[in-house]
């Protein structure tokens, strides 16, 4: 996996500090519970999932 950017850094700390304090929600609005569904949510609002674009 490529570095992570000091904004991506700062972005799934944000996202992981949501999960944490219980307030992270998914798309649909569902309160996210699973902390992997947490790491994929970070990483994608990141710009820093594995997935292409192409994929």
């Amino acid at each position: 996996m490529p570095k992570q950017t000091p904004a991506q850094k700062r972005k799934i700390e944000k996202v992981m500090g949501e999960f944490k304090d219980g307030d992270l929600k998914s798309a649909s609005g569902a309160r996210v519970k699973d902390r992997d569904q947490a790491i994929a949510i970070a990483l994608s609002e990141a710009g820093a999932s594995k997935k292409g674009k192409d994929s």
